[in-house]
């Protein structure tokens, strides 16, 4: 372990999986919100060591995907299996330490507003193993530095820049070396140099964990820059799950339409079916 000794946190985490074996799978997973249908037969797996970037408008069951497979939302139909595990046949204890192999970056960071930099990272450090708080600072501060804010573990998050948070965020997600990462909109409300900025967080921090990681987003130049591999979801469901080059050379005028940002082009498409 990196942490010097094994914690009651470390010890209920699950052994790293092997590069590209199969860590998380949806199979026709459904989520309905009233009349409305989410996400919609869903079937799609993730792999260790690829970065896959899901693409679509607001409203396309991006972020309910995230959250369904971390188990925050149950699906209505169909299961979610992960690390070989069935999320609706944990109990709320097993479902708690399954979490510890994952990090999350929150849409908009969603760093406690009443807690210092150094308690926003350490939190789950703090929460799920025995460390004395000198050792979770040391890996606070480790982990600061590796997101390029090291000696600001004193701050609130009030005296941070939109950026900085961003990065707070991050380095919180991986505070205690998960095994999976998951981006929700990683880039939404910073400037193109401070979401640039964080695009090549997420390429470092994918070369240093190798970690199965899943972005979320609509910003095309995020998911250029970060995807081994696309997956875009339209009404719920995926309509193409590709090479980034293959995504962007295909002929789905959905497709299309969202990456070239038309929407007389997207809506076109959505009224005569589209290509299945």
């Amino acid at each position: 372990m990196a942490f010097g000794r094994r914690t009651d946190g470390f010890e209920r985490r699950l052994p790293a999986p092997e590069p590209g074996e199969e860590v998380i799978r949806l199979e026709g997973v459904t989520k309905r919100f009233g009349d409305r249908t989410v996400l919609d037969e869903v079937d799609l797996s993730f792999y260790h060591g690829q970065t896959t970037v899901v693409l679509g408008r607001s409203g396309c069951g991006k972020s309910v995907l995230l959250k369904t497979i971390i188990g925050l939302l149950r699906p209505d139909e169909g299961r979610v299996i992960v690390f070989g595990r069935d999320l609706a046949e944990l109990s709320w204890s097993e479902l708690e330490d399954l979490r510890l192999n994952f990090g999350m970056l929150f849409q908009g960071a969603a760093l406690f507003d009443s807690q210092d930099v150094d308690n926003n990272v350490g939190f789950l450090l703090y929460e799920h193993t025995d460390l004395p708080r000198a050792e979770v600072q040391e890996v606070v501060r480790r982990k600061l530095a590796q997101v390029g804010l090291a000696g600001d573990i004193t701050k609130m998050p009030d005296q941070l820049s939109g950026g900085m948070k961003k990065r707070v965020a991050l380095a919180r997600a991986i505070a205690m070396d998960p095994h999976v990462i998951l981006y929700d909109e990683p880039t939404t409300g910073l400037d193109p140099v401070s979401a640039d900025a964080i695009n090549d967080l997420i390429l470092k921090i994918q070369k240093r964990f190798q970690a199965t990681s899943i972005v979320v987003t609509h910003d095309m130049a995020s998911a250029n820059k970060v995807a081994d591999r696309m997956v875009m979801l339209h009404e719920g469901r995926i309509i193409i799950d590709d090479t980034p080059e293959a995504v962007r050379k295909s002929d789905d005028a959905r497709v299309q339409g969202f990456i070239r940002g038309d929407a007389g082009l997207a809506s076109a498409a959505g009224e005569s079916g589209g290509p299945s």
